[in-house]
């Protein structure tokens, strides 16, 4: 298990010392605070005119930007006011900018057809105005018929530019279309306007680029905010009476020693109690960090029980595993484990990114090993020689892929149930886990070598355990009866479940003869047009086997998912739990471009 257990710590204090305490407490990091008083609802700001908010705002428009400056590591030049404000201001004009430029190109596209004028002076023409219609081509009779005069200015194939002379706006119903309005700057002006605000673009991208290297300095700062706003919570839970003051949490087993040096230190009682029983103490999973993916896939989705068990290797391994199968190409991994080298210091930054960075290192792997071993690199043949010997498997042989992703989904939920069994030891539950767990095996021992007589008995005696103990009553009732009976229902389910993994197979499959398809499309092209048809066929590999790759990595991450996540979830966790929330300070971690 990698569910660490946990203490219940109890520290009590001088309250005069209380804000060093408390600081020095949220630097040790160790403690997930149970609050013994009611916090007060008192939002106020933590730093003059600035907020968390507005610094997350400027924070990520900032970290939008393509090309970033080198990063300030000191901290003498910045201003924290002068940042933030600058940096709204360069977004507020940018965004503004970004506005004007959309609106006078569109403007410039639709007044190029009508050419550039200037529209005469009120008198100039004894009154009468000009009037513009976008009329489409087969109505122009129509406009023929009325008696204004106008005139054509420009012609495409869809539509005709008319032009129409009158002191007044003609009616709705003389014209066959709506008036275009064409403002009353001209086209010439318009070009000029665009070529000052794409220059005015540039010099505020500069500035906002200029801006990026105090992007450090900001998250330092908004760490900061984070961690007083943490603070100031934590005051306000705990416990004051008088001249003392007790703080409660929880702390894993392995960081007690830690907890009690602290204690003797800042001159504390430190009380440990292990958790009630009818106490749910939050969840601390511990996983190396070559596994710790999984982890996060895990708490993503669901944080287990505290009293359950860790998910996080299995699924770890289970989701490579089903990545494999569905990409099913060695040339596309590679793809992958390239795309991964080229973010590979970004993802370096956050240990959330290391975690998903050794993930993204085994589905490469994976993925490289399993399509050597079904013999496809870019929907072709072996390249070399040397490499068809390591072809062990067909992907088109249906009946073996078939028994194949059918035995790894029995042999996924029977692990479920089992691991089930296990979190209910102590309860007669256990037992039609472990009743589920042998449906499954006799019923695909039977579908593999053939159904005999033994394989009934051995499945009706395995449904016998669901019925007697999937009950919560202890004693025997016709309730828990009839709580057996419902859950015997589920062995659609577990059929259902089970069939589920025949999507491992059909994925893979289709991601091959797609890669096969477009490889065939490529060839048949180049032999058809022998002198551009070279052409056509480098397009048509590096835009079909793009397309596939896309699809196969969401099929492989999607599906992988869903086989982890919800069929075996299912059987395998039975309670949810909340995650351990440490009282600690916020890291940062440099980095220079």
């Amino acid at each position: 298990m990698s569910i660490l257990q946990l203490k219940k710590a109890t520290l009590i204090g001088l309250a005069e010392s209380k804000p060093q305490i408390l600081d020095a407490l949220q630097s040790l990091g160790s403690l997930h605070i149970i609050p013994l008083a009611q916090q007060k609802k008192r939002p106020q700001p933590l730093l003059v005119d600035i907020n968390s908010e507005q610094l997350s705002t400027v924070l990520g428009y900032l970290l939008g930007c393509s090309h970033k400056r080198r990063q300030v590591l000191s901290e003498r030049h910045f201003d924290l006011v002068d940042v933030v404000r600058t940096t709204e201001k360069n977004r507020a004009e940018r965004l503004q900018l970004l506005e004007r430029r959309e609106f006078l190109k569109k403007r410039i596209k639709d007044l190029k057809p009508w050419g550039s004028f200037g529209f005469p002076e009120h008198g100039e023409l004894f009154d009468q105005r000009l009037w513009f219609y976008l009329v489409p081509n087969y109505r122009m009779n129509e406009v023929a018929k009325i008696t204004l005069p106008w005139s054509i200015v420009h012609r495409d194939n869809r539509h005709s530019y008319v032009a129409v002379i009158a002191p007044d706006e003609p009616q709705v119903s003389l014209m066959p279309v709506q008036r275009t309005h064409t403002g009353a700057v001209p086209l010439d002006a318009l070009v000029v306007e665009l070529e000052d605000i794409e220059i005015a673009i540039e010099t505020a991208e500069a500035e906002r680029q200029a801006l990026t290297r105090w992007i450090y300095a900001l998250q330092l700062s908004e760490a900061g905010i984070g961690d007083q706003d943490a603070l100031k919570k934590v005051n306000e839970q705990t416990l004051d009476r008088g001249e003392v003051f007790a703080i409660q949490g929880w702390v894993a087993t392995q960081e007690i020693a830690r907890l009690e040096a602290f204690a003797q230190k800042q001159s504390l009682v430190l009380q440990l109690s292990d958790p009630e029983t009818d106490e749910t103490p939050p969840t601390l999973l511990s996983n190396p960090a070559e596994l710790a993916g999984g982890e996060e896939v895990v708490s993503f989705f669901q944080t287990p029980g505290y009293k359950g068990w860790d998910p996080s290797r299995v699924v770890f391994f289970s989701f490579v595993g089903f990545f494999a199968l569905i990409m099913s190409d060695a040339g596309y991994s590679l793809m992958l484990a390239l795309i991964l080298m080229f973010y590979w210091r970004q993802m370096s930054l956050t240990q959330t990114g290391r975690r998903l960075r050794a993930m993204g290192v085994a589905l490469s792997v994976a993925g490289f090993v399993w399509g050597v071993m079904v013999g496809s690199y870019f929907g072709a043949s072996p390249p070399f020689a040397w490499l068809a010997s390591f072809k062990v498997m067909d992907l088109h042989d249906f009946e073996s892929m078939m028994k194949l992703s059918i035995c790894i989904g029995a042999g996924h939920l029977i692990l479920g149930n089992l691991m089930m069994a296990w979190v209910k030891r102590h309860t007669n539950q256990a037992y039609a886990s472990l009743g589920w767990a042998s449906a499954v095996v006799v019923g695909l021992s039977g579908w593999l070598q053939g159904i005999h007589s033994l394989h009934w008995v051995g499945f009706a005696a395995a449904l016998l355990l669901v019925v007697v103990y999937s009950g919560q009553s202890k004693a025997w009732s016709l309730k828990r009866f009839l709580e057996g009976l419902l859950a015997l229902t589920n062995v659609t389910k577990m059929f259902g479940d089970i069939l589920s993994y025949l999507r491992l197979f059909a994925l893979g499959l289709a991601s091959a003869s797609l890669a096969i398809t477009f490889n065939q499309l490529a060839v048949d092209v180049a032999t058809a047009l022998p002198a551009i048809g070279l052409l056509f066929k480098v397009l048509i590999l590096i835009t079909g086997h793009l397309l596939n790759f896309v699809l196969t990595v969401v099929s492989g991450v999607i599906h992988g998912l869903r086989l982890n996540l919800i069929e075996f979830y299912n059987w395998s966790l039975a309670d949810e739990g909340y995650a351990f929330q440490r009282f600690s300070k916020q890291e940062v971690t440099p980095w220079i471009t």
